[in-house]
């Protein structure tokens, strides 16, 4: 199959679960002591209810649940929330949110807020004009949390991303070639997520070459590809919402010793990060797999960033895999694992693969092969 031809697995992907989740965020508001929720985050918005519009805020009270949205979202917002069998209600206004958004939550006197989604100005908006008469709280990363386990048609969706990401780079591949721009490299595997299904590209696809892939997150420019070039090319597709992610890194033609040294240091450190991946490890631990595997090839100081990530309707989202993380992982998670060196004078590295934590460890989610040698014609 190439990458123009839809993928078969969007054509049947498994119903998503939404309907259950309220109750799940009305246990963990409860436990935080707090009588009701007011969820801002789009993508919080959109896993809650079904809801993918632009514009919205969700009540949630121990009884009720109601989207208030406006005209734009007057057909859509009732259909999307009935076709994920979500019990809500939904108010369409464009002037009066506040005076909805309060009747919304009733009797309600101690109402938290997004902490992480919710800015100085609107918080201003919440307390002087559309709720004044209750006792404002905060939540961090509640709702992420629940978000973290993905259920058999998150992780479908995740692993069709993937797959197109697989077929659209396997197609760009005889492309990476001298005299192509890291631009326009960019632009075609777009196009050919799309083609293959996509809704459009995760995040800003990376492509860096030569001097720029010591960048490790450099943007593509003007800058075309020549002999002997290092390339990264970080990408990652949606599918319904849910994205993927991952890194291939390429060399134009044959790579030297110092190149090797880089491409077979970081694939082993990424094979050891992802053999320490099981439910009740440590993220840190994935990290440190990952740091000491680099540390015996002289190349630990070199490792710049932090090792992964969750991936999900976000490109990043909890939890964190880097030294500094508290988080252990669960069954459920989707998470990458990418370490990376970036060496100035010889260019950077990067490996990353998608992968989902199940109770025997690691499934892989992103399977293109990692053959960094490009023949230059």
């Amino acid at each position: 199959m190439t990458a123009g031809a839809p993928h078969r697995e969007i054509e049947s992907l498994p119903e998503m679960a939404v309907s259950g989740r309220a109750e799940r965020v009305r246990r963990a508001v409860a436990d935080a002591g707090h009588d009701a929720l007011v969820v801002t985050r789009l993508t919080n918005i959109r896993w809650l209810t079904g809801f993918t519009g632009s514009a919205g805020i969700v009540a949630v009270t121990p009884d009720r649940m109601t989207l208030v949205t406006d005209g734009r979202y007057d057909s859509q917002a009732g259909s999307e929330l009935a076709a994920a069998r979500v019990d809500a209600d939904v108010e369409i206004t464009t002037t009066e949110v506040g005076h909805r958004l309060r009747a919304a939550l009733g009797d309600s006197k101690r109402v938290a807020l997004e902490a992480d989604d919710v800015t100085w100005t609107q918080l201003e908006k919440f307390q002087e004009h559309w709720l004044p008469d209750v006792e404002l709280g905060a939540t961090s990363g509640l709702v992420a949390e629940l978000r973290r386990a993905k259920d058999d048609g998150e992780v479908a969706r995740i692993r069709a991303a993937a797959t197109i990401t697989d077929r659209a780079l396997a197609d760009l591949r005889p492309r990476i070639e001298p005299g192509i721009s890291e631009h326009h490299l960019g632009l075609e595997l777009d196009a050919a997520m799309r083609r293959a299904g996509a809704s459009g590209p995760a995040f800003e696809t990376i492509v860096v070459s030569g001097p720029n892939s010591a960048l490790p997150h450099g943007r593509p420019g003007p800058r075309t590809l020549v002999e002997g070039d290092l390339v990264i090319i970080d990408a990652g597709a949606v599918v319904d919402g849910y994205r993927s992610d991952m890194t291939r890194t390429f060399v134009v033609g044959e790579p030297d010793d110092d190149q090797t040294r880089l491409l077979d240091a970081v694939q082993a450190a990424q094979e050891a990060g992802i053999a320490a991946i099981g439910p009740g490890v440590a993220a840190a631990e994935v990290d440190a797999a990952c740091r000491d595997a680099l540390g015996e090839a002289g190349l630990a100081e070199r490792f710049t960033h932090g090792t992964g990530h969750g991936v999900g309707l976000d490109i990043h989202e909890l939890p964190s895999i880097s030294r500094r993380s508290k988080a252990v992982l669960a069954i459920g998670d989707v998470v990458t694992v990418e370490p990376g060196v970036y060496v100035d004078e010889v260019g950077g590295v990067r490996w990353e693969d998608l992968v989902h934590v199940t109770a025997d460890g690691a499934d892989i989610l992103t399977r293109s092969p990692k053959q960094p040698a490009i023949a230059v014609p």
